[in-house]
């Protein structure tokens, strides 16, 4: 009788694999790992996003405050006390104001002189819900023209035009030249010793001659007016002062605008006289002055529209402005905001001479 041995074969143990559990849990682990860096790696994109934009909202801000700054620390520099004389009373018209295009704004009616600083309270667009301010600041120029070392003032006037349509400037002096010569709409203030002084705006130059023609667009060349014209600086009834002299003034505006086109692109604009303004600041929609009088009485802060006499004893802007991103956040579908401020001391406003030049 035969036996057969029986042989039995067992698989290994290596060669098991995964149940389909393992295999859902390890997916599932490895999935949730993916998650959660894609997560944070977003949050860390959105924030640097926000970041940036922050950032170039403040420099966007920074950099405006700094230049009305500048033009502030100089507002009043040698501008007679009490501002300079304008075309006031019978036949006279309201001087034009610099503001934003599409706007015909004129100064306060009644103004018998333009002060150093203008506050314009409330007067610019409504951004927001919000109405923004508007300022025009005056200051003498001190730079010497064409390349000689004279100033518009460094010389008496060779001559005057009876009725003040010109006026033509000492033969040792040149104005007419590229770069910093006198041209078509500069603003000039004559000053003749103690009888007074006005202001108008040139219409033309030829040479040494200055041509100022009424409609001028500011409206300062008023010889029909009763006051305020450069007729009142007469010593006599045909001649002016032999040492009346010309100031060539710059009138430097800071107000919003907002293009009717793109009205989600408010600009902050300079603009000096009645010249093309230029955008100094984008996404700006808010801007704000207080300021601080010094009466010598109640010496009042903060006041955000000064009467006519506080317009003459204004010292001190409070500025605030406020902006936003160029873009929106992707994260949150809005723009991010932003605002600063700061205080000016309006130095050539606050200088007092207390020493008598006769002692």
């Amino acid at each position: 009788m035969q036996h057969h041995a029986r042989h039995t074969v067992s698989r290994s143990s290596t060669e098991s694999g995964f149940s389909l559990v393992e295999l859902l849990i390890a997916m599932t682990i490895t999935l949730t790992a993916l998650g959660i860096s894609l997560t944070a790696l977003t949050s860390v994109s959105r924030a640097r996003e926000a970041s940036s934009l922050l950032t170039d909202g403040n420099q966007s801000l920074r950099s405006t405050l700094n230049l009305m700054t500048r033009d502030l620390l100089v507002a009043g520099r040698l501008v007679p006390v009490g501002g300079i004389s304008i075309p006031s009373g019978a036949g006279s018209v309201a001087l034009v104001r610099p503001s934003q295009t599409g706007t015909a704004m004129t100064f306060p009616a009644g103004d018998t002189a333009l002060p150093a600083v203008s506050p314009a309270n409330a007067l610019g667009p409504t951004i927001n819900g919000t109405s923004t301010d508007m300022v025009s600041i005056l200051m003498i120029d001190t730079a010497t023209l064409c390349g000689t070392t004279n100033r518009l003032d460094s010389l008496n006037l060779a001559n005057i035009a009876n009725d003040g349509s010109s006026a033509t400037v000492d033969p040792a002096m040149t104005i007419s030249c590229t770069g910093n010569g006198i041209t078509a709409g500069d603003l000039i203030m004559f000053k003749a010793g103690g009888t007074g002084e006005t202001l108008m705006m040139v219409t033309a130059v030829n040479g040494r001659t200055m041509s100022f023609a009424p409609g001028d667009p500011m409206n300062l060349n008023q010889p029909g007016a009763a006051a305020g014209t450069i007729l009142q600086l007469h010593d006599t009834p045909t001649t002016y002062p032999l040492n009346t002299k010309a100031y060539r003034v710059y009138m430097i505006s800071y107000y919003i605008y907002v293009d009717p086109a793109t009205p989600n692109k408010p600009q902050l604009m300079r603009r000096v006289n009645l010249r093309p303004d230029r955008a100094i600041g984008i996404g700006i929609e808010n801007l704000q002055y207080t300021w601080d009088v010094v009466d010598g009485a109640t010496n009042p802060v903060n006041v955000a529209a000064p009467t006519a006499a506080q317009r003459n004893q204004v010292r001190k802007a409070n500025v605030f402005v406020s902006g936003r991103s160029r873009t929106v956040w992707t994260q949150s579908r809005q723009y991010i905001r932003t605002s600063l401020s700061t205080q000016v001391s309006l130095r050539s406003l606050s200088f007092v001479d207390r020493y008598n030049p006769t002692l």
